[in-house]
């Protein structure tokens, strides 16, 4: 059934807000452009109208913090086999360019401006070659979804392909015009897609069951190995792909930059840093009143977006950071969480087990 909004304002009699229009759909991709919040917080837009050697022109292109690209079209007034061929046929085209042909991109779109300095300042990391472009999602921006689009967009993302639309209705308040947005998809399963996906050759195999976790830098693993847990935050991009686990999932944690320092069971479901406990010396507490860092944590704990989320894990066996494991060929992904379904993986998997050797162990 097609997405509907409806809004009321509130009062002991609440009174519904007439629906309004765009003049168009041209004007919601300049307030996208103006502020590209309205669709994510977690993106870095890279370009507008670019040509591709297809013929067509991509209304608009960004970059997610693991460097995976984002392909955006506008339905405008196409049907949607039209859009959505439309836009698969585009992203055949994404998925070739090179690290060079993105950074030309970019220098377009922003007039001179290189793409790993804006990279750097927008997620406050380097951006890194290797993982550029491993995949892409495809998102449709629609001010009206049909049921016929709905229908193509479930099916495709239902067998692997990360496609999204996101639905934008506008409501009329006195003289002011308020514009709501809604997901078809909830934006996690898109994203897990993603993360699933490799460009290595096409080479791509069942997922073996094995859970990859990034660990922030930023965080402090000696207290996620004390206390037990991993976690994500300051953007549901980082945090929303830790509701892929669950109780007896085994994880291999991996610290950025740095190299594998752990492997472990989960034993229950993402939980709210506010509300999440560990066990001390002096009994159980808020984790928010033993972690070093837990002014930082408090600051946004509060808010459902910035909030930090964490898991509770049983170790099995880890190391110290300074003993992290790292070898060419080990497979690597800014994702909080992710289920890798390339060989690359699978040999990772491997290597890891004859490091850390309480692997299949009850944990401790």
């Amino acid at each position: 059934m097609p997405i509907k909004h409806d809004i009321w304002k509130v009062g002991a009699t609440p009174v519904p807000l007439s629906s309004g229009r765009l003049p168009s759909e041209q004007k919601l991709e300049e307030m996208i452009v103006s502020d590209p919040r309205i669709l994510s917080t977690e993106w870095l837009l890279i370009g507008r109208q670019e040509h591709t050697s297809h013929g067509g022109r991509i209304d608009l292109l960004a970059i997610a913090p693991d460097g995976s690209l984002v392909l955006i079209e506008l339905k405008r007034d196409r049907t949607p086999r039209e859009i959505v061929a439309q836009a698969l046929d585009y992203a055949s085209w994404v998925e070739e360019l090179t690290p060079e042909k993105i950074a030309q991109i970019y220098q377009r779109y922003s007039e001179g401006g290189k793409l790993d300095d804006a990279f750097q300042k927008r997620f406050g990391v380097k951006l890194d070659e290797e993982t550029l472009n491993q995949s892409h999602q495809i998102i449709i921006v629609a001010s009206e979804l049909d049921p016929s689009t709905e229908r193509i967009i479930n099916y495709l993302n239902a067998r692997d392909i990360a496609i999204n639309a996101v639905f934008f209705q506008v409501f009329q308040n006195a003289d002011d015009q308020l514009l709501s947005r809604a997901w078809l998809i909830d934006p996690g399963e898109t994203q897990a897609n993603v993360a699933a996906a490799s460009r290595t050759k096409g080479a791509k195999e069942p997922w073996n069951g094995e859970y990859y976790v990034s660990y922030g830098a930023d965080r402090s693993w000696d207290e996620a190995r004390q206390f037990g847990f991993v976690g994500g935050g300051g953007g549901s991009w980082y945090s929303r792909t830790l509701k892929l686990l669950s109780p007896g999932d085994r994880i291999w944690v991996k610290i950025p930059q740095t190299g594998y320092v752990g492997v472990g069971r989960v034993t229950e479901t993402v939980c709210p840093i506010k509300d999440f406990k560990v066990s001390t010396s002096a009994g159980e507490r808020p984790v928010l009143e033993v972690l070093k860092d837990a002014e930082q944590y408090k600051r946004y704990a509060d808010d459902p977006e910035l909030s930090e989320y964490l898991v509770r894990v049983k170790w099995l066996d880890t190391v110290a950071v300074k003993n992290a494991v790292n070898e060419v060929g080990l497979f690597g992904n800014q994702n909080t969480v992710c289920e890798p379904t390339t060989p690359k993986w699978r040999h990772t998997v491997e290597r890891l087990k004859t490091y850390f050797k309480k692997w299949d162990q009850s944990g401790s």
